[in-house]
C-alpha cells in the first residue's frame, strides 16, 4: 500500500503550458475582478440598495484599485506562465473569496456564499496543481 505522505501532484515544468482548467479559472477570475473594478468605478450605486455616502465612495475607490490590481496581476502572470507567483496570487484570491463567503454567510446570503466558496476552491486547487504539492508544505513554495 502506498504511503500518502510521499504522494505529490506532478507539476509541469516552468514555461510548460498550464493545465487548461487552471487557465480557465484564472481567466474567469481575472475577468470577474476587472468587472468588479469597472463597476465600482463607473456605477458604484449598483453595489447597494442605499444612497452612497462620501465614506462609501471612498471604499468603492479602494475596491476599484484592488480589484484592478488583482485582475491585471492574474492575467500578467498567466501570460508569463510564472507558476510560483501565479500560485501565490491564486492563493490570495482564494482567501479573499473565502472571507467574502464567510461575510455573506453571516449576513444570511447563502446563494452568493456558495458561489464564492466554489471560486475559492477552484483557485485553491489550481494553486496546488501549479505547485505540485499540498500548499501547507513549505517545500511546495521553496522548490517552485
Amino acid at each position: 500500500m502506498k504511503s500518502m505522505k510521499n504522494t505529490t501532484i506532478a507539476p509541469a515544468t516552468s514555461g510548460e503550458r498550464l493545465p487548461i482548467w487552471v487557465t480557465l479559472v484564472v481567466i474567469i477570475g481575472a475577468l470577474l475582478s476587472l468587472a468588479g473594478a469597472a463597476l465600482s468605478k463607473l456605477d458604484p450605486a449598483l453595489l447597494t440598495t442605499h444612497a452612497l455616502t462620501d465614506a462609501a465612495r471612498v471604499y468603492t475607490d479602494y475596491t476599484f484599485a484592488r480589484d484592478l490590481a488583482v485582475g491585471l496581476t492574474l492575467l500578467a502572470l498567466l501570460a508569463l506562465r510564472s507558476r510560483s507567483p501565479l500560485a501565490a496570487v491564486m492563493l490570495l484570491v482564494a482567501l479573499i473569496q473565502a472571507l467574502d463567503a464567510l461575510d455573506d454567510l453571516a449576513r444570511g446570503d447563502f446563494i452568493l456564499a456558495a458561489g464564492l466558496l466554489c471560486f475559492a476552491l477552484a483557485f485553491l486547487f489550481g494553486a496546488q496543481r501549479l505547485l505540485g504539492a499540498p500548499l501547507w508544505r513549505a517545500t511546495a513554495w521553496r522548490k517552485a
